[in-house]
């Protein structure tokens, strides 16, 4: 395969060619052989595949409604068509496995780890097992470490919402969407938090154990929702170097003086500020406290967040480019891709810059498999 005509992201944006052969880059410039198919580019950019670090939009191809399920391979190949529109070729799905019942209860978890790994090598997108292992849930520990040892998981990330839960009690508006999700009745539910809480104790240990086995087994590990710099450098003396949505400015910057990755929500920056009215993304890509976006709950946030931010003025297009390739990708281990370069993987996304900027192809390990506008292929 050939790209030409288009302004392709290398150091700036520059108007070359780009070839492929099999699943790599074989050439940035004069095609290395002829080429068995020509993508005609002009007008369009060439950007290195987009690595979604979280995301768990893909929950709701699994239960868009409340209590409303459908089959896991049916939701799984959905959301794959999903991310590839978006132009995001590697994706961490963000599986969280609760203390809770229902969507993010055991079953779940167990059912989808299995079918990510079996459906993979049909899927487009790289698609990946992101553990959103909530700190509660202290019987799953020794399961999870059984994971990361047999290689099923390709992030770890620690949540702790129970204190959110404790805090939702006496808000209807919040406590009737988690009861929502497990399908437990509202005194049921409350029970449930009564026991597990009674059990804080013991969290601080497991978190350590887990820690530890994702360290030897060579998995990345995050924290999420850092609240302070001192729980920031807790998480450090255990190894967990992937800051993710620390929720204030003083915790940011302690993740950056020890130079850590430091992951926002790309959905921040679009709509202009946190939904939650924590930190905002675009003032701390403005501020060097934001080195990685990620999709959190809506796809197409990830594409169009560096043109808002390059637009705006928080950063020059390539660095923010960086920000939905080359970060995440370097952060999570994986140094096949993230740039367009010869011999790395062949992930590119291609994108109409103007009116508004608009994926229309997608290639991933060397397969073309988005194309929203045939014209690229007309000559």
């Amino acid at each position: 395969m050939e790209i030409t005509g288009a302004r392709v992201l290398l150091d700036g944006l520059e108007a070359t060619n780009v070839s492929l052969e099999g699943d790599r880059i074989a050439a940035v410039g004069a095609a290395a052989k002829p080429a068995g198919l020509t993508i005609h580019a002009a007008g369009c950019l060439v950007l290195p595949g987009i690595v979604d670090s979280h995301g768990d939009a893909f929950e709701r191809h699994i239960m868009p409604r409340p209590g409303v399920s459908f089959d896991l391979d049916l939701a799984l190949r959905d959301a794959d068509r999903a991310l590839l529109a978006s132009g995001i070729t590697t994706a961490f799905h963000g599986v969280t496995w609760s203390w809770e019942p229902g969507l993010r209860g055991a079953e779940n978890a167990r059912r989808l780890v299995e079918r990510i790994a079996a459906l993979q090598p049909e899927l487009g997108a790289d698609t990946r097992f992101h553990m959103r292992h909530e700190t509660f849930n202290l019987d799953a520990e020794e399961e999870i470490a059984r994971w990361l040892e047999q290689g099923h998981i390709g992030v770890l990330a620690f949540n702790d919402h129970m204190e959110g839960t404790l805090k939702s009690q006496n808000r209807p508006d919040k406590i009737g969407k988690m009861v929502e999700r497990t399908g437990l009745s509202h005194a049921d539910f409350l029970a449930l938090v009564e026991r597990v809480y009674a059990r804080s104790g013991e969290v601080p240990g497991s978190v350590a154990r887990l820690a530890e086995a994702a360290r030897r087994a060579g998995v990345p590990i995050m924290s999420h929702d850092d609240a302070t710099p001192a729980m920031r450098r807790s998480y450090r003396e255990l190894g967990v170097t992937l800051a993710e949505f620390p929720i204030n400015v003083e915790t940011a910057q302690e993740a950056a003086s020890a130079g850590e990755a430091i992951v926002f929500g790309a959905p921040n920056v679009v709509r202009g500020g946190s939904h939650t009215g924590w930190t905002s993304a675009e003032e701390m890509v403005r501020a060097g406290l934001c080195t990685i976006l990620a999709s959190d709950y809506y796809y197409p946030a990830l594409p169009l967040a560096p043109f808002l931010l390059a637009d705006r003025g928080a950063a020059t297009f390539p660095a923010a480019w960086k920000l939905v390739s080359e970060n995440p990708a370097m952060a999570l281990g994986l140094t096949d891709r993230g740039c367009i370069a010869p011999g790395l993987r062949a992930d590119l996304v291609i994108v109409r810059p103007e009116p508004t900027p608009r994926v229309v192809a997608t290639i991933a390990a060397g397969r073309l498999v988005h194309l929203a506008d045939p014209s690229l292929l007309g000559g």
